[in-house]
């Protein structure tokens, strides 16, 4: 079993352990929190290296007494904050309590991201529906602008909203927070692609951002395939990369903060990413304590 971390390559379980037992960054009574590195899935398929496969054995080299299970966790391809619990009650608590959060406008998961491209307004939202739409072989999640109420009554199709927010740009490139306040596979890449600036590393959605005369443009997904991003010469000279490295990119979406009860989590973003900021110019992801805006707190209850 291997599973791709880094530069998008395969680690072995005991090195994939190491990094776990080294990402801690928050143990209280029942809580653990972890800084997953890119590239883990949280469910893997059969015989695939995954959180939930090492969970087991992490536990033991923690010392953690009772067994732990996934209470929020963002995608494989995601670096960021894993929120583990040991309590059956206080999992049920904390999902109770993100929900009730969202359902009251507010947004308990901030998330930061390098762009190629910079969005038009400073600050906004992405609001689509989405749904997975099987293209030969493969499975794709695709924009659905205007659903029809049969999809939405079958849940074909899901009304997704993500706020977004410009936090710095330079050379065609953006650092960007982005908050979502529903929870669809792929959500924020396919976001991205709406604004015409696919995140740095995304694979699988930046084919459906054209260009031409360097004015950016939506493609549907039926004319873009899926391939290894496209990057400029310039953009691959500032990252220190060749053609042939592309392909290894990581994905640049990094879940930064969980805001739970008692206050918020934060994971500072891996070395991949803050190498990236550095060589783009671009400054560093605030965290709770040095600059998060004010709409990311919540309330106690």
């Amino acid at each position: 079993m291997r599973v791709h971390i880094g530069q998008r390559r395969p680690l072995g379980p005991e090195k994939t352990l190491g990094l776990l037992e080294a990402s801690v960054v928050h143990q209280e009574g029942a809580l653990l929190a972890l800084n997953k590195p890119p590239g883990l899935p949280v469910l893997g398929q059969p015989g695939e290296l995954s959180l939930d496969a090492l969970l087991p054995v992490l536990r033991r080299r923690l010392g953690l007494p009772a067994e732990l299970h996934v209470v929020k966790a963002p995608a494989r391809e995601c670096s960021g904050l894993v929120l583990l619990s040991s309590c059956y009650h206080t999992t049920k608590k904390l999902q109770q309590f993100f929900t009730k959060a969202r359902q009251r406008g507010q947004y308990p998961a901030t998330y930061c991201a390098v762009t190629v491209g910079v969005p038009a307004e400073a600050e906004g939202e992405i609001r689509t529906g989405l749904s997975w739409q099987q293209q030969g072989d493969t499975a794709m999640v695709v924009p659905v602008p205007a659903p029809g109420c049969h999809s939405l009554a079958r849940k074909e199709v899901k009304i997704t909203l993500t706020r977004y927010r410009v936090l710095g740009a330079r050379g065609g490139c953006a650092l960007l927070q982005l908050q979502p306040k529903t929870a669809f596979p792929e959500q924020l890449q396919v976001h991205l692609t709406l604004l015409l600036c696919p995140a740095l590393g995304d694979h699988e959605h930046s084919s459906r951002v054209g260009s031409v005369l360097g004015v950016p443009f939506l493609l549907t997904p039926e004319a873009a395939p899926t391939r290894t991003q496209v990057l400029d010469e310039e953009l691959l000279s500032q990252l220190g990369l060749s053609l042939q490295q592309i392909r290894h990119l990581p994905l640049h979406i990094h879940l930064q903060e969980l805001v739970l009860p008692k206050g918020p989590l934060y994971a500072p973003p891996p070395p991949h990413f803050l190498r990236t900021l550095r060589c783009l110019g671009l400054p560093e992801c605030p965290t709770a304590a040095g600059g998060s805006p004010p709409h990311s707190a919540l309330p106690a209850h």
